[in-house]
């Protein structure tokens, strides 16, 4: 079965292990998903079966928008509920200073990523080295906050939205937000609204060729030698530039790459979306 479609990952379930629900429930073995939540954030989760497992690098997951919760006082090293090891009172602020410190981290912005993350330090997760208490050196990365802004103040609890680019920590934003304000800080919720076009919808079967963020291109020749995955000519594109192209035949989609006047397959023969083919299962108790 090949479908594609966002379900509502709940708290406290990592989304590796929620897939094996997700593999339950709609009684398939090939079962993969883009852009990890950590274990206390909710939200939308992209998910995939069959051979869509193969899309998630093409599809159009960009901007992300998330609604947060900064605990004001609280410390954890994990930046989340999971590792709080002190809470401190602290001072209410005027709303405005929490309004200005908000504002002042839109636009570009370069941070280190939390210790507790699933980037790689030789061959290791940085999660796995922080939990056994080594020593983690992770390099800065740069975000975009297209838009951050306040939804509600409710000392000691600071309620945001942020809209933002792929690959963005949430839990860095609290802790610079935190920064800005003086103060220990760390995310007590978060959760995921989008990515990119992509909501929860009861888990609705999606159209994967309608999310794709590459370009299409037309292939003039037999699609047999297409379909087949035979060696084709760039003259038979109306697109030659170099560049990664979706090709539609009668009944099947191609991913090709063009580089130096040669073709190349990324992935040949996916099924085209039929509505029919991706209808869900009976609910199962999570």
């Amino acid at each position: 079965m090949n479908r594609l479609f966002v379900v509502n990952k709940p708290i406290f379930r990592t989304s590796n292990g929620y897939m094996r629900y997700v593999k339950r429930k709609y009684s398939t073995k090939k079962v993969g998903f883009s852009g990890t939540l950590d274990p206390f954030a909710t939200g939308c989760l992209i998910v995939a079966t069959g051979q869509y497992t193969k899309l998630f690098q093409y599809l159009n997951k960009t901007p992300k928008s998330y609604k947060a919760t900064l605990w004001l006082g609280a410390n954890s090293p994990s930046l989340d509920i999971e590792q709080i090891d002190s809470i401190k009172e602290t001072g209410a602020f005027k709303e405005q200073v929490i309004k200005d410190a908000l504002a002042s981290l839109q636009g570009e912005l370069t941070y280190y990523p939390p210790k507790f993350c699933a980037k790689k330090i030789n061959g290791k997760r940085a999660y796995e080295l922080a939990r056994q208490g080594e020593e983690v050196a992770l390099k800065t990365i740069t975000s975009t906050i297209y838009d951050i802004r306040l939804i509600n103040y409710n000392h000691p609890f600071v309620h945001f939205e942020a809209k933002v680019s792929e690959g963005t920590y949430i839990r860095s934003l609290g802790a610079l937000l935190a920064d800005k304000l003086g103060v220990d800080g760390t995310l007590s919720s978060l959760h995921r609204i989008h990515e990119g076009q992509f909501y929860y919808d009861n888990e609705k079967a999606l159209d994967p060729f309608t999310h794709l963020a590459i370009p299409s291109n037309i292939y003039t020749g037999e699609e047999s030698y297409l379909e087949l995955g035979k060696k084709l000519s760039i003259d038979y594109f109306n697109t030659k530039e170099d560049g990664i192209y979706l090709i539609e035949t009668l009944n099947f989609f191609s991913i090709i790459e063009i580089h130096n006047q040669e073709v190349i397959y990324r992935f040949n023969r996916i099924p085209k979306f039929e509505e029919n083919e991706c209808t869900a299962s009976k609910p199962m108790q999570k």
